[in-house]
């Protein structure tokens, strides 16, 4: 036995290799950690960067516990020991606080070297990170370095864990940054002894307990106020022979005033005989700076390389969010106004009245729980139909369901399980009709629903047509969801793709096909798990359109819990990356294939995969938002997308004429359906990248469906026939409209027939029934109809026996390959298929 027949025989029950879901989980988790880790870093340096100006009144605090000897004591303050030391006379050293800033800081630095000066800068850890280049032309140059906190928060009022890591945090980033080590701090909106609170000499003490010296002011030049250089000047001119620490700024601002100030300031002072020293030279201090330890210089350089890569991770995703709200607005607007020029174009008719009798093929695996409701909504459909269920294997009796009832125009067919595409390729080649559709074992149709799909095929060009599924188990959050998500989603795509000519998905719950079409492509393919994606790309491929009814409409079963939601979605996600990769080929094809290739698969690559991608960042950057911005502004963001997708959602659920109560739950679907959505997709997508096959998966049944209640009578079931065919069981078919056969079943009862069309359309509608049905009796039935399209049928059906279970056509029986099919070619491969297609 080959190694594909040995895949055949095992069918859907075949194990696979699986990628093992705790790989990808542990790669997204360590994305998502990465990712917020580098907010986190973001948000902490930038955003809770205290930037209120040293001019803004600040709430007087107590003073009871300061020592008297440290208010009147020296700038320099050894907190352990309670010691305050004063510079020494006639010294000035300048210091400059909240650097260091691209702009000024070289400047400052320039006007410096030129005079010859000194100076001590107490520099931000942020901004320190931000630019260590200027951090170490400042030691370069001979300057003194100190500390002024990470963020420059008020450490007065910050906690003690907190001051311990402002400082311990900032003299990582200089070590980094320089190779040095300080011993200086001065506490960030901190002045002179005198105005000391009980807050700030905590501060002072638990610094000197770290090993901080702090130091204060002698003298404010007052530059943060901006006051005209003439002040700054006199501001930061010393009175008397007492040494000074003056205070100046070199970034919070415009620094040009003292720039000016300082070009006037330091020949004027040389002048009066003051000597510029550091803050280390003027109180004596042997050593101020020491080079770091590796370990400390290591951990800086670390912690600089994380800031600057957060600020690059988030400036890059910043735009890449940026460019996909734009897009999306831009594909909000496209769908609403194809949905709207889709509406207009299809209240012009495709052409005269489709009315020849269409096949309808119901692939079923252990679908006892809705397999009645769905072949007798088929029956009860308003247009001549065949029924076939073809039974791939089910277990649960789901063919003798359907045999048991008995129904005229229905047969069975029953083989070995082998898969969703060999189930259809099955019914396929037993049709008798040109016109195929193709449903679901799940699926409920509209009496109307077969009619109105195959009226699209009066053009010729059109070789499949999409309907318009909906979903029968609404009830509960997760049943109005996915509702929400047909209507809105499924369904204004498929008006965009219609428009486009790039459909890319005829669902498998409610389609419809040319048979010429299906043979040309080869059947229903089962080398990926979206059959029906699969075989829509190869019909647009072959230069057929596909198109959209939004009127032909039929019911379907939703999973009705998480986990089942998430296999179905796994599936279809997965299936649909299969068939894009197998149709690439359509991006450089002309035609029909080109507007496939160039238009549905880029949109399919944008707005299922690479959006979807995103979707977690979006989420961390809404908590980022509420914690570190302004969380007003991200919270009318938020509902002005809400409001978007509120007024989608009201216009598509008027087209569809559904009523919009559902949608009081789109704002909940935010916070779990849409994530379970996206992490859909990014498993999908790691499944595909790993190369791996995805384990077939089998939607639970719930039983939930019913046949439609209508007024109108069913149209006539239509009798087996095939162009040019004789089947095993001697009967032959001609390819005329009318048809007069008779079959002999294994109880030896008789079936005979004698069925003609006759088509009448007009522009009313009219219903006329005179029927009579029972066992050994006639049915007869007489009926005009007419609603875009029309036929009469004039019919006499004579039954005196019901058909045994036995009849028709067994598991056993099959077409055999030398049957003279014309040109139509053998159907696809089968596999392993789900029970329910891709919407």
């Amino acid at each position: 036995m080959s190694k594909n027949s040995g895949r055949r025989a095992r069918g859907r029950h075949s194990s696979v290799r699986t990628v093992p879901l705790r790989t990808h989980w542990l790669l997204l988790t360590t994305l998502v950690l990465t990712l917020s880790a580098a907010l986190l870093v973001q948000g902490w340096t930038q955003h809770l960067f205290d930037q209120t100006p040293d001019s803004a009144p600040r709430e007087r605090r107590a003073a009871t516990s300061v020592p008297a000897r440290i208010t009147s004591g020296g700038p320099v303050i050894e907190g352990a020991s309670g010691r305050a030391i004063r510079p020494l006379d006639r010294t000035v050293s300048l210091t400059f606080d909240d650097g260091p800033d691209p702009v000024w800081t070289p400047r400052i630095l320039d006007v410096l070297r030129r005079h010859q000066v000194h100076a001590t800068f107490f520099t931000v850890g942020t901004r320190v990170a931000e630019h260590p280049e200027l951090a170490r032309r400042i030691v370069a140059e001979g300057h003194q370095i100190g500390l002024h906190s990470f963020t420059h928060t008020d450490l007065g009022a910050a906690s003690p864990w907190r001051r311990s890591l402002e400082l311990r945090q900032t003299q990582l980033v200089v070590a980094g940054a320089t190779g040095v080590t300080t011993p200086l701090l001065r506490p960030p909106y901190s002045s002179t002894n005198p105005a000391l609170s009980d807050a700030d000499w905590d501060t002072v003490v638990q610094a000197g307990q770290e090993g901080y010296l702090t130091v204060l002011t002698t003298q404010d030049s007052e530059d943060w106020r901006r006051p005209g250089v003439d002040r700054i000047v006199a501001g930061a001119t010393p009175k008397g022979a007492a040494g000074q620490i003056v205070l100046l700024h070199d970034a919070g601002g415009d620094r040009s005033q003292t720039v000016a100030a300082l070009e006037r300031l330091l020949p004027r002072l040389k002048a009066d005989g003051r000597r510029f020293t550091t803050v280390g030279e003027a109180v004596a201090l042997p050593t101020a700076e020491q080079p770091a330890t590796t370990a400390n210089e290591w951990q800086g350089s670390a912690l600089i390389a994380a800031i600057r890569a957060s600020g690059w991770v988030v400036n890059m995703l910043s735009w890449l969010l940026y460019a996909a709200g734009a897009i999306s607005v831009l594909r909000a607007l496209a769908v609403l106004v194809a949905a709207r020029r889709h509406v207009r174009k299809r209240r012009r008719p495709w052409g005269q009245p489709v009315t020849e009798p269409v096949s309808v093929i119901v692939p079923a695996y252990n679908e006892s729980a809705g397999i009645e409701a769905a072949v007798r909504s088929l029956l009860a459909s308003d247009h001549p139909v065949e029924v076939i269920v073809v039974d791939d294997g089910s277990t649960d009796g789901t063919a003798d369901i359907v045999e048991a009832l008995r129904l005229p125009g229905v047969r069975v067919i029953r083989q070995q399980n082998a898969g969703k595409p060999a189930a259809l390729n099955t019914g396929i080649a037993a049709a008798s009709c040109e016109l195929l559709v193709m449903v679901d074992g799940d699926t409920v149709f509209e009496p109307d629903a077969v009619r109105m799909i195959v009226q699209p095929f009066a053009d010729r060009r059109v070789g499949a047509v999409s309907g318009n599924a909906k979903v029968v188990n609404r009830g509960g959050l997760l049943g109005r969801w996915q509702h929400i998500e047909y209507v809105v989603g499924f369904n204004l795509d498929r008006r965009l793709f219609d428009l486009a000519e790039c459909m890319p998905t005829v669902p498998g719950a409610v389609g419809a096909f040319r048979r010429e079409a299906l043979l040309r492509v080869g059947g229903v393919s089962d080398i990926t798990l979206a059959e029906d994606t699969d075989l829509t790309m190869a019909l647009c491929r072959d230069g057929w359109r596909v198109v959209y009814e939004e009127r032909a409409k039929a019911w379907t079963e939703a999973p009705a819990s998480l986990g089942a939601l998430w296999k179905q979605r796994y599936r279809w996600c997965y299936g649909t990356l299969q068939a894009m990769w197998k149709h690439r080929g359509a991006l450089v094809q002309r035609g029909q294939a080109g507007k496939l290739g160039r238009r549905g698969l880029l949109y399919l690559l944008m707005f299922q995969v690479l959006l979807p991608l995103l979707a977690p960042v979006v989420d961390v950057f809404a908590v980022y938002g509420l914690v570190f911005l302004d969380p007003v502004r991200i919270l009318g963001l938020w509902v002005g997308f809400l409001f978007v997708q509120v007024l989608m959602g009201l216009y598509a659920f008027r087209l569809d004429g559904e009523r919009p109560g559902p949608l009081w739950s789109l704002p909940l679907q935010q916070f779990v359906y849409r994530q379970l959505m996206y992490l859909v997709v990014i498993q999908s997508v790691f499944t595909a990248l790993a190369g791996s096959r995805l384990r077939w998966q089998r939607m639970e049944r719930y039983g939930s469906l019913q046949v439609p209640v209508t007024p109108a009578e069913p149209a006539p079931p239509v009798p087996a026939q095939r162009t040019g065919h004789t089947y095993d069981d001697g009967n032959a078919y001609d390819d005329g409209r009318g048809y007069d056969g008779g079959l002999r079943h294994d109880d030896g009862s008789s079936y005979g027939h004698a069925y003609e069309y006759g088509q009448a359309p007009g522009h009313g509608q009219r219903h006329g029934h005179d029927q009579r049905y029972a066992q050994g009796q006639g049915y007869a039935q007489g009926q005009g109809y007419e609603h875009d399209q029309g036929y009469t049928q004039d019919q006499r059906y004579g039954h005196d026996q019901g058909y045994a279970q036995d009849q028709g056509y067994t598991q056993d029986q099959a077409f055999a390959q030398d049957q003279a099919y014309g040109d139509r070619r053998a159907a696809g491969p089968a596999g392993p298929w789900p029970p329910s297609s891709r919407l």
